[in-house]
């Protein structure tokens, strides 16, 4: 569904060719950090009554959140201290039962190795260049832009 002249909103994810950014997730739901995402960078062109992208995403999702919702925070993050097989192995694993496309996988699969890796309570989180993946949530997000990884930080752990 098109949300803005250049903002592209499918059921996994966001085009956006305003701040050349495209987010997608598969596995568990993460619509609601999507649209965090959307509100924030929006929010400066419209102002914080009523942001015509983040309400359209909203209406096409199907979600209700109210703009007053979207705070991000810091997630404090605990580098494991060494990467060895049985991390590799199950971060893959989780990867292996998120339902992506298979080229989505494999991609991930070859970085996992060179991604940063941290330790927190419900799991693993693996920071790729252009990936982020969630033990915990079961939830990966790819993306074009090696600062949405940011974006998607700042509200992965709120929903």
């Amino acid at each position: 569904m098109q949300c803005e002249e250049k903002l592209e909103v499918f059921e996994n994810g966001f085009d956006d060719g305003k701040f050349n950014l495209r987010i997608e997730f598969y596995g568990s739901d993460a619509r609601k950090i999507l649209l965090a995402i959307i509100y924030e960078l929006y929010q400066p062109e419209y102002g914080s009554e009523y942001v015509y992208p983040f309400e359209c995403a909203k209406e096409f999702w199907g979600i209700y959140m109210d703009g007053s919702e979207v705070q991000g925070e810091e997630l404090r993050l605990s580098k494991t201290k060494f990467i060895n097989k049985a991390l590799i192995n199950r971060l893959e694993s989780v990867l292996e039962k998120i339902d992506a496309p298979r080229e989505i996988k494999e991609q991930i699969s070859k970085e996992i190795e060179n991604s940063e890796i941290y330790k927190l309570k419900d799991g693993l989180l693996a920071l790729g260049k252009n990936f982020i993946l969630d033990e915990g949530k079961k939830v990966v997000f790819v993306f074009n832009k090696p600062s949405a990884r940011e974006l998607i930080l700042r509200y992965l752990r709120k929903w």
